[in-house]
């Protein structure tokens, strides 16, 4: 009998300039490319991106959703941005099953936006201990 990582549910969640600017209280990061309209547009990016940290937490939450206090306590990720994320935009988190070894649980994950858009890539581990 062949033993697989459990699956893990997506969550796709819309970032919008409000759920930008309270991060950006919460975090401490006073960044105008994040908050600054006129500042945004006229960057490399032509408008406001929500922080790169705050995609990530999608996958964070879409793992917590599967694994609870194991993914607190023993979770890890290893990921890269891979375009900014302009918003408003919706985004959806992604952890495909790798494997399962040693009792670790490993994902690719990703964060895209509804038209396919990769934000960002990479690896997710959580260790499963006694069940």
């Amino acid at each position: 009998m062949s033993v697989e990582a459990p699956a893990v549910a997506p969550v796709t969640r819309l970032i919008d300039q409000d759920r930008v600017d309270r991060y950006a209280v919460a975090a401490r990061d006073p960044n105008p490319i994040h908050t600054d309209a006129e500042f945004a547009a006229a960057s490399d990016f032509g408008g406001r991106i929500a922080h790169g940290m705050l995609v990530l937490a999608l996958v964070s939450e879409a793992m917590a959703g599967a694994f609870g206090r194991r993914w607190a306590e023993s979770g890890s990720l290893r990921v890269r941005l891979r375009a900014p994320a302009v918003q408003p935009l919706k985004v959806t988190a992604h952890a495909e099953p790798r494997g399962l070894a040693d009792g670790v649980a490993s994902y690719d994950v990703r964060c895209e936006t509804a038209d396919g858009a990769v934000l960002l890539s990479g690896t997710a581990a959580v260790a499963l201990g006694d069940a």
